[in-house]
């Protein structure tokens, strides 16, 4: 501030150290032109008097010239914040936060659209003010097409966290490769003598769910064991298989306790996989087997590639590896049992 209370500008900065304010604004940004070359002396001198003087950035006047806020905006299509949904949430929230702090970007949290049913159901209402940040970073197991569609359309920048279908054109994601890790799940379960197999959970609606499917259906086609596709647990104990694949960790909790009702041990008489965290609310101490999402990573990548659409623009997409999990819940088949599925 000057005596008078006045803010500090550019211009008296500029006017302070003798050099012009095109030099102040290129020192102020870290930039380089070709057209004006600054000296370490230069550099050094107008450094020290913004140190002396307190200068401060009108973030306003940045923005317009750098036609950027540094405002990254965040809009969930669950709401991530309720104790019981924390857990799964969190990480990738931890993520985003990190690398925003690196890049200097403050994030704004898109909280105008109603929360029905535990879901956000649309990003573009009349409250809408996604346009005042730059771009935005999308989190949701299902993420509404046409707000995919009109993103695109409007020219709108923004990073999916979760691999996501074409929506009018392909969409910018970073996403869990589920495909793979369920794969070797099953080929693991294949070598311990299974050959009888469950999936059960929606394998559908969200891309991640059908992605876990896909990969078990590709593992059981690769291996050469039976696969069966339950929607539900229903039927399960019936269908002769000797290993689960639960699509959420909720469900496979759920298995276990119905396992044990009927006197079953797992995993001794029923293996049981969890495919990654649960998105619902359950507690547990079981230590299952399974994979592990790169959650808080996924967060850091969907910050650092809406970063690079912004500065290059691109249709960035990358798969991230899950890491396998051993637990205790996936057995060999006793040899007596290897053709006639779990002991009821």
């Amino acid at each position: 501030m000057t005596g008078s209370g006045r803010r500090l500008t550019q211009q008296d900065i500029a006017r302070m150290t003798g050099v012009s304010q095109t030099t102040v604004s290129l020192v102020l940004n870290g930039r380089a032109d070709g057209e004006v070359r600054i000296s370490p002396e230069t550099r050094d001198r107008v450094l020290q008097v913004i140190r002396e003087t307190g200068y401060v950035a009108d973030p306003a006047a940045r923005g317009l010239a750098e036609r950027r806020n540094r405002i990254y905006g965040v809009f969930t299509y669950e709401a991530v914040f309720p104790a019981e949904g924390a857990d799964f949430y969190h990480p990738f929230l931890v993520g985003i936060e990190e690398c925003a702090e690196e890049a200097g970007c403050d994030l704004l949290l898109f909280t105008s659209a109603k929360v029905e049913q535990g879901e956000r159901r649309r990003i573009f209402s009349g409250e809408s003010r996604i346009r005042l940040a730059d771009g935005c970073v999308l989190l949701g197991r299902t993420i509404d097409p046409d707000d995919l569609s009109r993103l695109l359309t409007d020219g709108i920048p923004f990073v999916s966290v979760g691999r996501r279908d074409d929506a009018g054109g392909p969409v910018p994601y970073v996403g869990a490769d589920y495909p793979p890790t369920v794969r070797a799940l099953v080929e693991r379960a294949a070598a311990l003598g299974h050959r009888r197999m469950a999936y059960v959970g929606a394998g559908k609606g969200a891309e991640s769910f059908a992605d876990r499917l896909r990969g078990f259906t590709e593992g059981v086609a690769a291996t050469g064991v039976e696969g069966l596709h339950l929607t539900t647990a229903d039927g399960l104990f019936d269908s002769g298989a000797t290993v689960v694949f639960a699509e959420e960790l909720a469900d496979g909790v759920a298995i276990v306790e119905m396992a044990r009702a009927r006197g079953l041990d797992v995993p001794r008489d029923l293996s049981i996989l969890a495919l990654g965290a649960s998105t619902r609310p359950v507690s547990t101490d079981i230590d299952f087997t399974g994979f592990r999402i790169p959650r808080r990573e996924m967060g850091r990548r969907a910050v650092e590639l809406l970063t690079g659409v912004l500065e290059r623009g691109g249709v960035p997409q990358e798969l991230l590896a899950c890491e396998l999990v051993e637990g205790s819940t996936l057995a060999p088949v006793p040899d007596t049992d290897r053709t006639s599925g779990p002991r009821t």
